[in-house]
């Protein structure tokens, strides 16, 4: 655990948060007397999970949906496809404009 003064955590705020994003714990002392710990977030939680949807929605790996899904989208019949599926997606990469 890493240990710093008041001033050290305001002077370092985003090297500490690094850290402790990476699993490590900070504890703040003011006056030598622990005030305060920051923790990283347990995995599983909902605020774990909503900071990693929050990452990749940032990085443009993911859209959110809006609104809902109709009562009846898990029970609909599934599209037929014409042809193969790995051949449209050599077909979209070849149009796709990089």
């Amino acid at each position: 655990m890493t240990t710093v003064s008041v001033t050290e955590a305001k002077n370092n705020l985003s090297k500490l948060l690094k850290k402790v994003r990476h699993g490590q714990s900070v504890l703040i002392l003011d006056r030598n007397m622990p005030v305060a710990r920051l923790e990283p977030l347990p995995p599983g939680s909902k605020e774990a999970d909503e900071a990693k949807l929050i990452e990749l929605e940032r990085q443009g790996l993911l859209k959110r949906g809006k609104g809902k899904l109709p009562k009846d989208f898990w029970t609909r019949p599934r599209p037929k496809l014409k042809g193969s599926a790995v051949e449209a997606l050599l077909q979209e990469r070849q149009e796709a404009r990089w």
